[in-house]
């Protein structure tokens, strides 16, 4: 259907130290996830603050790792969670999707992490997976849990700044990475179970409709983290791949980068000093890899947010 992309090789940026590795207990997030493969670490939800630091989460430690420009990693918190995917508002708070307790919020200055909600209409979340504001300061985020194709019961909620919280979309077989489109007018979904990235239209209410493919993808374990650039392209984090995928806003495969340090490349981010490098997670091995990325399209870190 396409032209094979051109292929990319990524470098190692960052590992988290053997200091910091974890062999002497057993985590009853692994014993499920990884089917009771040892977990030392597992690394997700890459996102830059203002200063050019790249923070890292550690889900079955309930850790948060800060990592500087140079590649130097300091713990930055720890508490009682699981956390897996983290965004920073534009008021210097960072928000954490955590699988076991909802959205949480840590002050990335002292390592404060609280809960800010930790239920829907008093029932609990499935598994919270991974977040996204909007330029309205509306904040998505993707519940979920142990859904698959056996159990397409996932969904997509809108938390508004004023603490209403919508559903926006239900039946999702394995909801999980997300990003708005350049207007806003749609969330791209990347659907694990299904091995594809959905288009999400969203009405004037926030409502969804007409919901559909927009890249079918095969092999490995399916897409996770996604993220855009200022040109409405998408990075897509192919985990069991070991790869991350470059598509054009016409969903064109453009480009193929390389992991060279594992399959498990989850998670992704934009930044350095121009912001065209691609920062990836591969997660079993706590390492972050990057590579720079040619034009077209300068990407970018996110949408700028409003306060909430």
């Amino acid at each position: 259907m396409f032209a094979p992309p051109a292929r990319i090789e990524a470098e190692v940026f960052a590992r988290i130290p053997e200091e910091f590795m974890v062999h002497d207990r057993n985590s009853a997030w692994a014993r499920t996830q990884l089917h009771g493969a040892p977990a030392p670490v597992f690394l997700e939800g890459p996102s830059f603050d203002r200063d050019g630091n790249l923070w890292v989460v550690d889900i079955p430690w309930g850790r948060i790792f800060r990592i500087d420009p140079k590649g130097d990693v300091v713990l930055a918190a720890q508490y009682d969670g699981e956390p897996n995917g983290l965004k920073f508002h534009p008021d210097g708070r960072a928000f954490i999707a955590d699988y076991r307790r909802g959205i949480m919020v840590m002050d990335p200055v002292t390592g404060r992490v609280e809960p800010y909600l930790e239920r829907a209409r008093l029932e609990s979340f499935k598994g919270c997976n991974d977040l996204f504001f909007a330029s309205n300061g509306d904040l998505y985020f993707t519940d979920q849990g142990q859904t698959g194709l056996q159990d397409p019961s996932g969904r997509l909620f809108r938390l508004r700044p004023s603490g209403q919280l919508d559903c926006v979309l239900a039946g999702i077989p394995s909801p999980n990475g997300l990003v708005l489109n350049l207007d806003e007018t749609a969330v791209l979904l990347a659907v694990t179970r299904d091995n594809a990235i959905w288009r999400v239209p969203l009405m004037s209410d926030g409502t969804a409709t007409k919901v559909g493919v927009y890249i079918q993808m095969s092999g490995g374990g399916g897409p996770d983290g996604i993220a855009l650039d200022n040109a409405g392209g998408l990075a897509v984090c192919h985990v069991g791949f070991g790869a991350t995928w470059i598509f054009s806003p016409k969903g064109e495969p453009l480009y193929r980068i390389d992991c060279p340090q594992g399959l498990y490349t989850t998670n992704c981010a934009y930044g350095g000093p121009d912001g065209r490098r691609l920062y990836i997670v591969e997660s079993r091995s706590g390492s972050i890899v990057t590579a720079a990325l040619p034009e077209p399209g300068r990407p970018m870190y996110s949408h700028s947010v409003a306060s909430a």
